[in-house]
């Protein structure tokens, strides 16, 4: 039963992370249109640099005021927070199945 729901958590991990491959190039493609500061802070690649993802995760892209930018990055720091989130708990219920 333990490995069934550490295999549950690696699932939901998953639909976690294709909705983040939804919403976060979305926001960087409108960071770089009509945002190109902060977008320039995070370099060519910003799509799996940590910097960027930190930002996401701690909530810095609310500093942008623009309604329609925060509606693209708060689903993807919500999935990011799905896929850590999930991971970790896949992983504890891993190691609880294979402790004695």
């Amino acid at each position: 039963m333990t490995l069934f729901l550490a295999l549950c958590f690696f699932g939901v991990a998953i639909g976690g992370f294709t909705a983040f491959v939804i919403f976060w190039p979305l926001s960087l493609v409108h960071l770089r249109d009509r945002h190109p500061q902060v977008r320039g802070r995070f370099g060519e690649n910003a799509f799996a640099q940590p910097a960027a993802l930190r930002w996401l995760l701690g909530g810095g892209y609310y500093e942008v005021h623009d309604r329609q930018f925060t509606g693209l990055a708060t689903p993807a720091r919500i999935s990011l927070m799905v896929i850590l989130g999930a991971l970790a708990a896949s992983a504890v219920l891993w190691l609880w199945s294979i402790a004695p």
